[in-house]
Protein backbone atom coordinates (compact mmCIF):
# COMPACT_ATOMS: atom_id res chain seq x y z
CA UNK A 1 0.00 0.00 0.00
CA UNK A 2 1.30 3.51 -0.77
CA UNK A 3 2.54 5.69 2.09
CA UNK A 4 0.31 8.62 2.95
CA UNK A 5 2.64 9.96 5.63
CA UNK A 6 6.35 9.32 5.83
CA UNK A 7 9.17 10.43 8.12
CA UNK A 8 12.63 9.97 6.63
CA UNK A 9 15.62 10.29 8.97
CA UNK A 10 13.98 13.06 10.98
CA UNK A 11 15.94 14.79 13.75
CA UNK A 12 14.71 17.84 15.66
CA UNK A 13 16.88 20.09 17.84
CA UNK A 14 15.75 23.00 19.99
CA UNK A 15 18.11 25.75 21.11
CA UNK A 16 17.49 26.77 24.71
CA UNK A 17 16.82 30.49 25.23
CA UNK A 18 19.62 32.42 27.00
CA UNK A 19 21.78 29.33 26.89
CA UNK A 20 24.21 27.53 24.59
CA UNK A 21 22.49 24.24 25.32
CA UNK A 22 20.72 22.38 22.50
CA UNK A 23 18.02 19.81 23.22
CA UNK A 24 17.68 16.92 20.76
CA UNK A 25 13.99 16.03 20.89
CA UNK A 26 13.95 13.22 18.31
CA UNK A 27 16.81 11.59 16.47
CA UNK A 28 16.90 9.83 13.09
CA UNK A 29 13.24 8.77 13.12
CA UNK A 30 12.00 6.94 10.03
CA UNK A 31 8.61 5.32 9.52
CA UNK A 32 5.64 5.43 7.17
CA UNK A 33 1.87 5.25 7.58
CA UNK A 34 0.08 3.55 4.70
CA UNK A 35 -3.16 4.64 3.09
CA UNK A 36 -6.07 3.85 5.43
CA UNK A 37 -3.80 2.74 8.27
CA UNK A 38 -3.95 3.83 11.91
CA UNK A 39 -0.60 3.93 13.71
CA UNK A 40 -0.15 4.84 17.39
CA UNK A 41 2.95 6.38 18.93
CA UNK A 42 3.65 5.57 22.57
CA UNK A 43 6.61 6.45 24.73
CA UNK A 44 7.66 8.25 27.91
CA UNK A 45 6.70 11.88 28.42
CA UNK A 46 9.08 14.23 26.69
CA UNK A 47 10.28 11.71 24.10
CA UNK A 48 9.21 13.83 21.12
CA UNK A 49 5.86 12.35 20.13
CA UNK A 50 4.12 15.72 19.83
CA UNK A 51 7.19 17.12 18.09
CA UNK A 52 6.77 14.51 15.37
CA UNK A 53 3.13 15.46 14.89
CA UNK A 54 4.01 19.15 14.67
CA UNK A 55 6.50 18.36 11.92
CA UNK A 56 3.96 16.16 10.16
CA UNK A 57 1.49 19.04 10.20
CA UNK A 58 4.06 21.44 8.76
CA UNK A 59 4.05 23.58 11.90
CA UNK A 60 7.74 23.08 12.68
CA UNK A 61 10.48 21.98 10.24
CA UNK A 62 12.88 19.12 11.00
CA UNK A 63 16.48 20.01 11.78
CA UNK A 64 17.49 17.08 9.59
CA UNK A 65 15.56 14.70 7.38
CA UNK A 66 12.14 15.31 5.86
CA UNK A 67 8.45 14.54 6.19
CA UNK A 68 6.29 13.63 3.20
CA UNK A 69 2.54 13.51 2.64
CA UNK A 70 1.46 11.68 -0.52
CA UNK A 71 5.05 11.89 -1.74
CA UNK A 72 5.28 15.67 -1.38
CA UNK A 73 7.69 17.19 1.10
CA UNK A 74 5.96 18.92 4.02
CA UNK A 75 7.30 22.47 4.37
CA UNK A 76 4.19 24.28 5.66
CA UNK A 77 0.64 23.47 6.79
CA UNK A 78 -1.51 22.03 4.04
CA UNK A 79 -5.13 21.06 3.56
CA UNK A 80 -4.33 17.34 3.30
CA UNK A 81 -3.41 17.13 6.99
CA UNK A 82 -5.60 17.93 10.01
CA UNK A 83 -4.38 18.17 13.61
CA UNK A 84 -6.57 17.35 16.64
CA UNK A 85 -5.13 18.23 20.05
CA UNK A 86 -5.80 17.30 23.67
CA UNK A 87 -7.87 20.47 24.14
CA UNK A 88 -10.83 21.03 21.85
CA UNK A 89 -9.92 24.74 21.27
CA UNK A 90 -13.46 25.53 20.18
CA UNK A 91 -14.11 29.23 19.70
CA UNK A 92 -16.42 30.25 22.57
CA UNK A 93 -18.22 32.98 20.62
CA UNK A 94 -19.27 30.61 17.83
CA UNK A 95 -21.98 27.94 17.94
CA UNK A 96 -21.00 24.31 17.53
CA UNK A 97 -22.11 24.36 13.89
CA UNK A 98 -20.11 27.54 13.27
CA UNK A 99 -17.08 25.96 14.92
CA UNK A 100 -17.35 22.90 12.68
CA UNK A 101 -17.59 25.16 9.62
CA UNK A 102 -14.67 27.39 10.61
CA UNK A 103 -12.04 25.66 8.48
CA UNK A 104 -14.40 25.58 5.52
CA UNK A 105 -14.93 29.33 5.84
CA UNK A 106 -11.18 29.86 5.69
CA UNK A 107 -11.07 27.74 2.54
CA UNK A 108 -13.80 29.89 0.97
CA UNK A 109 -16.40 27.12 0.74
CA UNK A 110 -19.87 28.59 -0.02
CA UNK A 111 -22.31 28.83 2.89
CA UNK A 112 -24.77 26.25 1.53
CA UNK A 113 -21.99 23.67 1.07
CA UNK A 114 -20.61 24.43 4.53
CA UNK A 115 -24.03 23.88 6.08
CA UNK A 116 -24.55 20.60 4.25
CA UNK A 117 -21.15 19.22 5.23
CA UNK A 118 -21.39 20.33 8.86
CA UNK A 119 -24.88 18.84 9.20
CA UNK A 120 -23.62 15.46 8.02
CA UNK A 121 -20.66 15.49 10.39
CA UNK A 122 -22.68 16.69 13.37
CA UNK A 123 -25.01 13.78 12.77
CA UNK A 124 -22.16 11.30 12.37
CA UNK A 125 -20.62 12.53 15.63
CA UNK A 126 -23.96 12.35 17.47
CA UNK A 127 -24.24 16.06 18.32
CA UNK A 128 -26.71 17.25 15.68
CA UNK A 129 -29.16 18.30 18.40
CA UNK A 130 -26.57 20.70 19.80
CA UNK A 131 -25.60 22.50 16.59
CA UNK A 132 -26.97 25.83 17.84
CA UNK A 133 -25.42 25.54 21.30
CA UNK A 134 -22.21 27.23 22.40
CA UNK A 135 -19.16 25.31 23.67
CA UNK A 136 -19.74 26.24 27.33
CA UNK A 137 -23.12 24.50 27.16
CA UNK A 138 -21.61 21.11 26.25
CA UNK A 139 -19.85 18.45 28.29
CA UNK A 140 -16.19 17.69 27.71
CA UNK A 141 -16.99 14.59 25.69
CA UNK A 142 -19.44 16.43 23.46
CA UNK A 143 -16.91 19.21 22.90
CA UNK A 144 -14.39 16.60 21.75
CA UNK A 145 -16.97 15.22 19.34
CA UNK A 146 -17.40 18.73 17.98
CA UNK A 147 -13.63 19.04 17.65
CA UNK A 148 -13.53 15.76 15.72
CA UNK A 149 -16.30 16.98 13.41
CA UNK A 150 -14.37 20.21 12.82
CA UNK A 151 -11.21 18.21 12.07
CA UNK A 152 -13.03 16.06 9.52
CA UNK A 153 -14.93 18.95 7.92
CA UNK A 154 -11.98 20.02 5.78
CA UNK A 155 -11.80 16.44 4.44
CA UNK A 156 -8.12 15.79 5.21
CA UNK A 157 -6.21 12.80 3.91
CA UNK A 158 -4.23 12.38 7.13
CA UNK A 159 -5.38 12.86 10.72
CA UNK A 160 -2.80 13.71 13.37
CA UNK A 161 -4.28 13.10 16.83
CA UNK A 162 -2.42 14.16 19.97
CA UNK A 163 -4.09 12.43 22.95
CA UNK A 164 -7.52 13.73 21.93
CA UNK A 165 -9.37 11.84 24.69
CA UNK A 166 -6.99 12.28 27.62
CA UNK A 167 -9.13 14.92 29.35
CA UNK A 168 -12.41 12.96 29.48
CA UNK A 169 -13.59 10.29 31.90
CA UNK A 170 -13.05 6.59 31.21
CA UNK A 171 -16.60 5.84 30.10
CA UNK A 172 -16.74 8.80 27.73
CA UNK A 173 -13.31 7.89 26.37
CA UNK A 174 -14.55 4.44 25.30
CA UNK A 175 -17.51 5.98 23.47
CA UNK A 176 -15.27 8.52 21.72
CA UNK A 177 -12.79 5.81 20.76
CA UNK A 178 -15.62 3.90 19.14
CA UNK A 179 -16.79 7.02 17.26
CA UNK A 180 -13.26 7.71 16.03
CA UNK A 181 -12.56 4.13 14.96
CA UNK A 182 -15.81 3.89 13.02
CA UNK A 183 -15.35 7.29 11.40
CA UNK A 184 -11.79 6.56 10.28
CA UNK A 185 -12.91 3.27 8.74
CA UNK A 186 -16.02 4.66 7.03
CA UNK A 187 -14.29 7.74 5.65
CA UNK A 188 -11.09 5.96 4.65
CA UNK A 189 -8.76 8.21 6.64
CA UNK A 190 -5.14 7.64 7.55
CA UNK A 191 -4.19 8.46 11.14
CA UNK A 192 -1.16 8.91 13.38
CA UNK A 193 -2.30 8.78 17.00
CA UNK A 194 -0.45 9.71 20.20
CA UNK A 195 -1.61 8.14 23.44
CA UNK A 196 -0.33 7.14 26.86
CA UNK A 197 -3.21 4.65 27.21
CA UNK A 198 -1.84 1.29 26.12
CA UNK A 199 -5.26 -0.35 25.75
CA UNK A 200 -6.34 2.60 23.60
CA UNK A 201 -3.26 2.16 21.41
CA UNK A 202 -4.03 -1.52 20.84
CA UNK A 203 -7.76 -1.15 20.27
CA UNK A 204 -7.46 1.70 17.76
CA UNK A 205 -4.37 0.74 15.78
CA UNK A 206 -3.02 -1.43 13.02
CA UNK A 207 0.49 -0.89 14.39
CA UNK A 208 2.02 0.59 17.54
CA UNK A 209 5.41 2.32 17.42
CA UNK A 210 7.28 2.45 20.72
CA UNK A 211 9.65 5.36 21.31
CA UNK A 212 12.63 5.63 23.64
CA UNK A 213 13.25 8.40 26.14
CA UNK A 214 14.64 11.64 24.72
CA UNK A 215 16.14 11.88 22.22
CA UNK A 216 13.19 9.92 20.90
CA UNK A 217 13.85 7.02 18.56
CA UNK A 218 11.63 4.20 17.35
CA UNK A 219 12.75 1.16 19.35
CA UNK A 220 10.00 -1.31 18.44
CA UNK A 221 7.17 -1.74 15.94
CA UNK A 222 4.30 -4.03 16.90
CA UNK A 223 1.64 -5.12 14.42
CA UNK A 224 -1.76 -5.49 16.08
CA UNK A 225 -3.14 -8.71 14.67
CA UNK A 226 -6.66 -8.41 16.03
CA UNK A 227 -9.88 -8.23 13.99
CA UNK A 228 -12.47 -5.46 13.98
CA UNK A 229 -10.32 -2.32 14.20
CA UNK A 230 -13.49 -0.34 13.43
CA UNK A 231 -15.18 -1.75 16.56
CA UNK A 232 -13.27 -0.90 19.73
CA UNK A 233 -15.68 -2.73 22.00
CA UNK A 234 -15.19 -6.01 20.16
CA UNK A 235 -11.43 -5.52 20.26
CA UNK A 236 -11.52 -4.80 23.99
CA UNK A 237 -13.36 -8.09 24.51
CA UNK A 238 -11.06 -10.11 22.24
CA UNK A 239 -8.93 -12.63 24.18
CA UNK A 240 -5.89 -11.71 22.10
CA UNK A 241 -5.82 -8.21 23.59
CA UNK A 242 -4.25 -9.51 26.77
CA UNK A 243 -1.00 -10.40 25.03
CA UNK A 244 -0.21 -6.90 23.81
CA UNK A 245 -0.43 -4.67 26.88
CA UNK A 246 2.17 -6.55 29.00
CA UNK A 247 4.55 -6.48 26.05
CA UNK A 248 4.15 -2.74 25.67
CA UNK A 249 4.59 -2.24 29.41
CA UNK A 250 7.82 -4.21 29.26
CA UNK A 251 9.16 -2.13 26.38
CA UNK A 252 8.36 1.07 28.29
CA UNK A 253 9.90 -0.35 31.50
CA UNK A 254 6.62 0.32 33.29
CA UNK A 255 6.84 -2.86 35.34
CA UNK A 256 10.12 -1.72 36.85
CA UNK A 257 8.77 1.79 37.40
CA UNK A 258 5.84 0.61 39.52
CA UNK A 259 7.62 -2.25 41.31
Amino acid sequence: MPARLEFRGVTKRFAQPRSDQVIVAVSEVSFAVADGEVVSLIGPSGCGKSTLLAMGAGLDPPSEGAVFVDGERVEKPNSHVAFMLQKDLLLPWRTIRENVEFGLEIQGVPAASRRERSAGLLGACHIADFAAHYPYQLSGGMRQRAALARTLAVDPTVLLLDEPFSAVDAQTKIVLQQDLARTIKERGKTALFITHDLVEAVTLSDRVLVMSARPGRIIEEIAIELPHREDCMRRREHPGLAAYVPRLMSLLNLRAAVA
